[in-house]
This record gives structure tokens, sequence and C-alpha cells, in this order.
């Protein structure tokens, strides 16, 4: 929320995610940025990919700097998730007037029940 304050809408993603760097840093939070991330296929490592971030070695955080999020990004991001075979992500949008959010799970693999959030459950 800092950052989206901070710096509003209309900048390209990768100075939310310096800004957001800087937040995690002062805030103690583990975190890698825009990490190499292997693609798993049954259960074949097939690739790599770049994440956003990946924090506290269990998040894939995924950021965009859109008017608004579409269906294809929702997909993108949990079609990483089960990919990388982590449980969860977030998919931040700084693009928008308000910041927009969704907390992500993978079906597949995880073991939550459900989560409590403002945001989106996915």
């Amino acid at each position: 929320m800092t950052v989206h304050n901070t710096l509003g809408a209309g900048f390209q993603e990768v100075i939310y995610q310096r800004a957001l760097a800087i937040e995690m840093a002062k805030n103690s939070v583990k975190f890698l940025r825009e990490q190499e991330m292997p693609i798993y296929y049954d259960g074949h490592e097939i690739g790599e990919r770049r994440v956003d971030f990946f924090v506290e070695q269990k998040v894939l955080v995924e950021l965009k700097a859109l008017t608004q999020l579409e269906k294809v990004h929702l997909a993108q991001a949990l079609n990483y998730l089960e990919a990388f075979n982590m449980e969860t992500g977030l998919l931040i949008n700084f693009g928008g007037k308000s910041l927009e959010y969704n907390r992500l799970y993978n079906r597949k693999r995880s073991t939550i029940e459900g989560w409590k959030t403002s945001g989106n459950v996915v």
C-alpha cells in the first residue's frame, strides 16, 4: 500500500518493483527479486521463468502496472504457481486508481482451507 500511496498509478512495472524491493528491505522481509525459477511438467524441469519476487522462500509475487487486470493475467499467475510447484502467490496491480491484488493458491498443491482477505482469493 505504501508504494501505491506514494507513487500512484502511471509508472512502468519496473518502477513499482524497485520501490517494493525498498519497502520489503526496510521491513526486514526476505525476498529475491527477478528470481529465475524452474518450470515443472509432470515432475520434470522443462525450463525457467523469472518471477518478480520470491518472498520468504514461500510466496511468488507477480506485479502488473495495468489500467485493469484481465482474466489472462490471473490465469498467468495461477499457471506460474502450478508450473513452479508453489503453494501460494500474490498478483498485485499498481496501474489502477486503487491498488488491486489477488491472493492465489495452487489448488493442486495447497493445504489452505480458505483465506480471509479484503482482496480476492483465487
